[in-house]
């Protein structure tokens, strides 16, 4: 995505905050009158103890992990902080514990924040201000847990007995960027449910400042074509594999560390060993692992009849290479099944999901369930259907399944309408056993909006905060069905207080904390 990369001489590096309570928060930090400023030998341009990297740490170590260090803050800027060549990198290291009041403050076309230190940085567009601060080393005072300002800009409408322009909120609360129509006014929709409104069209002014929470970015976390991404973690790694079509390497490989950098990691099926049953049609791959070994689950086109069907292949390491188990582990009807998906319950019970495609050929769409035998690639028993398009909003068709156990419940995650249009979206139902029944949602809990369109088909886990991560594609808002593709996109699940989960703010379309 474009960013301003304008030189300002008046730039004076990142973000940073002070942690003020307010009328609907807790006390959650401390105020940027109380401390001292950073060092006042800090570079010009606020590049003050920059690292060699242009990226920041994926965590942020915590106050108490560095206790023993000269206290440092990191200052991480949002991906519409305006920098120039010089300063490459989306952060600063500034000596001492520096705040920020959250104010963004317009000044013609940009804002900028004025932080406890005196810099000034500037961000491209009107109440842009996105900044993180994460205090390191021998810090005093300094805050311990993460926590998120919200202050709004001046022509937010109050609610009463509100005497305070700000909120602070324990955790990560993020915005997609969206100022959507209200009547005559218009409102924002933020990720903790908060739907906060502002007079006349167009008018939402929103900043966030992030203390103690990690680094920042800003989707796409993968830039190029990606589609149908499958995650799984191997220790402290994750490896991403995604569909790659008519390739003659099958499903690229990436790993990362935070589910945001990402490094190319060879293929699962390296040029020369792609099944041998297989015609072309490599699509949506996933990796588990079970038992003492990697599976990687993935549909195909069978050459002998051109039907659609799924494969499996095995490995001892995560990163493969996959040996095919030498022939298809699902067919069906024609013209197939795809978009194969393993789950494993806590009872130890082994599952196979994967959607009958019927919409080719004008026919129901169900989601089947097969239970597996231990070894992950034999069939126990007969399928049972769990889901089919019934709702309005699913038309024509549902796929892309994927299972989690939450306290009990189990929620399974599914795609719906056409992967080519705006109207793609992600659904979700749930029930206390994973054979189902299962009940949906209202409607679906991702949908498009001015920066992202057809979000869906992904996975969901448990990111490096221990937070439930949705990883799925998205195409840019007004380049469906072309270049660049589906990119890769990283948001944050919230759960409602009826337990069912929740994505108001995405697709993201503004920086955010690492998950």
């Amino acid at each position: 995505m474009a960013r301003a990369r304008l030189a300002l001489l008046f730039c004076l590096a990142g973000c940073g905050g002070s942690l003020s309570g307010s009328d609907a928060g807790r006390e959650d930090g401390i105020d940027a009158d109380s401390v001292a400023s950073a060092d006042a030998s800090a570079t010009r341009d606020g590049n003050a103890d920059v690292g060699e990297s242009e990226q920041p740490d994926a965590r942020v170590p915590s106050v108490d992990a560095h206790a023993s260090e000269p206290c440092t803050t990191r200052i991480t800027y949002g991906s519409a902080w305006i920098h120039g060549p010089e300063h490459p990198a989306q952060f600063d290291d500034a000596s001492g514990v520096i705040t920020w009041d959250g104010v963004c403050t317009d000044e013609g076309s940009n804002s900028y924040a004025l932080l406890s230190n005196g810099w000034r940085p500037y961000f491209s567009g009107r109440s842009a201000c996105v900044i993180a601060l994460d205090a390191r080393g021998d810090c005093a005072p300094a805050p311990s847990e993460c926590a998120t300002r919200i202050t709004y800009g001046a022509r937010w409408l109050r609610p009463d007995g509100h005497a305070s322009d700000h909120d602070d909120v324990g955790g990560v609360v993020t915005w997609d960027g969206q100022c959507e129509r209200a009547g005559a006014d218009s409102r924002a929709s933020l990720s903790n449910g908060w739907v906060p409104h502002f007079a006349g069209a167009s008018s939402c002014g929103i900043s966030l400042r992030y203390v103690q929470c990690g680094g920042l970015f800003a989707n796409p976390v993968i830039d190029v074509d990606c589609p149908d991404p499958g995650v799984t973690r191997d220790g402290d790694t994750f490896v991403l594999t995604c569909t790659s079509g008519g390739a003659a390497a099958a499903f690229p490989l990436r790993t990362s560390r935070d589910l945001v950098h990402w490094t190319s990691a060879g293929h699962a099926f390296p040029a020369g060993t792609r099944p041998s049953w297989a015609s072309g049609d490599f699509w949506a791959p996933e990796i588990h692992h079970v038992g003492d070994r990697w599976i990687v689950y993935f549909s195909a086109r069978r050459a002998s009849d051109g039907r659609l069907v799924v494969g499996a292949g095995i490995a001892e390491d995560v990163l493969g290479p996959y040996t095919d188990v030498g022939a298809p582990l699902v067919t069906g009807p024609s013209p197939g099944v795809i978009d194969a998906h393993f789950f494993e319950a806590s009872d130890g019970r082994r599952f196979l999901l994967y959607k009958v495609d019927g919409n080719a050929v004008g026919a129901r769409t169900p989601i089947l369930l097969h239970e597996l035998e231990p070894d992950g690639v034999t069939l126990r028993g007969s399928a049972t259907e769990i889901l089919t398009n019934d709702r309005a909003w699913e038309d024509p068709l549902v796929e892309g399944p994927w299972m989690i156990e939450r306290s009990g419940t189990f929620y399974l995650f599914y795609s719906a309408s056409y992967y080519a249009s705006a109207r793609y979206a992600t659904g979700v139902a749930r029930s206390s056993s994973p054979t189902g029944p299962f009940t949906k949602s209202s409607g679906p809990i991702l949908t498009s909006n001015g920066a992202w369109a057809g979000p869906g088909h992904g996975s969901v886990i448990v990111g490096p905060s221990g937070e439930w991560v949705h990883v799925y594609h998205a195409w840019i808002g007004d380049r469906v069905d072309a270049s660049p593709g589906r990119l890769v996109l990283v948001d944050r699940l919230g759960w409602d207080a009826d337990g069912w989960p929740t994505m108001h703010a995405a697709p993201g379309a503004i920086s955010q904390p690492i998950p």
